[in-house]
């Protein structure tokens, strides 16, 4: 198993055209918008208890461009918490710009997809602050903002990455995010038992819509954490609650 890690309760804040939204599976045409100010959004979940914040620019993922860099810099200026910073991260300069400009993981997907050996030397360079996302749909990643297949599994991703020297790994099954149904509980759980010891976090995302759902994840063994974003901003999950829900 796992090392334990204390249990986190992370709220999403995804960017896309400047605003804060979520997509349905991943889907750019089944957007809703929550906010035009993320600034703002950020300062509220650091308010109410937020001890990070998962901050994802949606049109980088996609185009490999930082879109809402001006917002993702907002955010890390405003608070003073932790905020991890995925999508559109492709080479060894822009982490060195996000990781300089005080973002406190910068996480790796599809450039870790199509340059094998730029996680390595980025955990080298940036040691403490490289993580990596394996957002997976029918158990391979998917890469370039989830339209792309890769060939490689969830599991294999994951242990090359973690060999690397990731300090955190995020497990997303895309069928179920922002669907609010629950998480993938048996997809994460059979992912760290096949992993077995590692000083990372893993952290699961994807479907959160309950209470329970957060406790069934605090739940798992070497589980730390879960990120939370439409229960968040539709209300059928309050941050307070879900951290109280978490504690082991």
């Amino acid at each position: 198993m796992p090392n334990a890690t204390a249990f986190e309760v992370i709220p999403a804040i995804d960017l896309r055209g400047g605003q804060c939204v979520r997509l349905y599976q991943g889907d750019y045409d089944r957007e809703t918008v929550y906010g035009a100010d993320p600034v703002a959004m950020a300062l509220h979940w650091q308010s109410v208890g937020a001890t990070r914040l998962h901050v994802v620019d949606l049109d980088g993922a996609r185009s490999g461009e930082q879109v809402n860099a001006p917002a993702v810099r907002g955010i890390v200026e405003a608070v003073d918490i932790p905020v991890e910073l995925g999508g559109g991260v492709r080479d060894i300069d822009t982490i060195a710009r996000w990781v300089k400009a005080g973002v406190d993981r910068v996480f790796l997907g599809t450039a870790a997809v199509t340059d094998p050996t730029l996680a390595g030397i980025a955990c080298q360079r940036f040691p403490g602050h490289v993580a990596a996302g394996a957002d997976a749909r029918d158990g391979r990643i998917a890469v370039r903002g989830w339209e792309e297949a890769s060939g490689e599994t969830a599991l294999e991703f994951t242990r090359r990455l973690l060999a690397d020297g990731v300090v955190a790994v995020t497990y997303t099954n895309i069928a179920l995010d922002g669907t609010l149904t629950g998480p993938d509980i048996e997809g994460v759980r059979t992912l760290i038992e096949a992993i077995g010891p590692t000083d990372a976090q893993f952290i699961l995302a994807g479907g959160v819509g309950t209470i329970d759902h957060v406790r069934a994840a605090a739940a798992v063994p070497g589980l730390g954490g879960v990120i939370i974003g439409r229960a968040l901003y539709e209300g059928t999950v309050e941050l307070a609650e879900a951290i109280a829900a978490a504690q082991r």
